[in-house]
């Protein structure tokens, strides 16, 4: 990735140098664009089987070599994450990332916030012991930690509520220094085609059962495309297996891959007008006690309830395209 830092000269010196670090950190993820391109053309497929508990060895085998290269990541994170060091540092950089993302995207583009405080008080007043998921559409690489401008800083600044967010293992995790920086912003990775049962699922489902946030985005990939996409399963998975119903709000922002484009040169646009819609929490309930009565198999369950939040979100997104259309008509009348 190629930044371009010369209209930021005018921040002052040490915002500069944060936003220059946070970029330069994520070099990697803009590779995204091209990693996901020829994921599409099928030149970098690899097929799973979604549950490796139930194969045999010789299957086992299939699975990508790369996928080792994640397992010492968990064990850290589950074990650092109680220290007293890790604990400042992480929320230091949860902090940082988050305000630094806020005051560049409200103060160079143009930013419309629609029922933000739908999500800000899920984030201060649901009970300790009820979890929260929030899920979005994946249009740019910037969306996390972008859609945070829904926070307020105050809120950025509390770690023990922060969401956890699921993340590409081979976009994010791909160097040490990547690494950490990522699971210092409390970020899981995720192995995309290894299925609902692999660790970054198990390792949300612990967190979930705490009631704390996990942040995903179902669609699986950044849809460059903006095409319609299934969505993964892992989410029904998280709230069926939950031990205490999560609270799942959806959210739908149109315009971030205007201010960091999918394709090159790639560095931050200004002057750009992005719109974020938040949606009121989802009515589970009845669903999932009519899921439970029909005697559903576990496939049938997470297709079913997978499929409802999808119609949900969808319908979200055409109410934010009607809010988008009217805000850059403002715009240009």
């Amino acid at each position: 990735m190629i930044y371009n830092f010369t209209q930021y000269r005018n921040l002052p010196k040490h915002v500069f140098s944060t936003f220059r670090m946070v970029c330069k950190t994520s070099e990697s993820t803009s590779s995204d664009s091209n990693h996901y391109r020829e994921y599409s053309a099928g030149v970098k497929k690899t097929k799973l089987l979604q549950n490796t508990t139930s194969t045999s060895r010789e299957d086992c085998t299939k699975l990508p070599q790369d996928m080792n290269s994640i397992e010492w990541i968990f064990p850290v994170l589950k074990k650092r994450s109680g220290s007293y060091l890790w604990y400042w540092a992480s929320t230091i950089t949860v902090a940082a990332v988050g305000i630094l993302s806020k005051w560049f995207l409200i103060c160079t583009n143009k930013v419309h916030r629609h029922n933000a405080h739908i999500l800000q008080d899920a984030f201060d007043n649901r009970p300790p012991d009820t979890p929260l998921i929030t899920v979005s559409n994946h249009h740019s690489c910037f969306d996390d930690p972008g859609l945070w401008v829904l926070l307020k800083n105050r809120q950025l600044c509390s770690h023990s509520r922060m969401r956890w967010s699921m993340a590409a293992h081979d976009i994010c995790f791909t160097r040490a220094s990547h690494s950490y920086f990522f699971m210092l912003g409390k970020c899981v990775p995720v192995v995309r085609g290894a299925g609902i049962h692999q660790e970054a699922v198990n390792f949300a489902l612990s967190k979930l059962s705490r009631g704390e946030w996990v942040h995903i985005f179902p669609e699986g990939k950044v849809n460059m495309d903006q095409t319609y996409l299934r969505f993964k399963w892992g989410i029904a998975r998280m709230i069926l297996e939950s031990p205490v119903t999560p609270m799942v709000i959806p959210m739908w922002h149109i315009g971030m891959e205007t201010v960091l484009p999918n394709q090159p040169p790639y560095y931050f646009r200004c002057g750009k007008t992005v719109t974020f819609n938040v949606g009121p929490p989802l009515d589970l309930g009845p669903a999932l006690d009519s899921i439970r009565a029909s005697g559903a198999s576990d496939e049938e369950a997470r297709s079913a309830l997978t499929r409802l939040i999808q119609d949900k979100l969808y319908e979200l997104k055409r109410e934010t395209q009607e809010l988008h259309q009217e805000h850059v008509k403002c715009k240009t009348s």
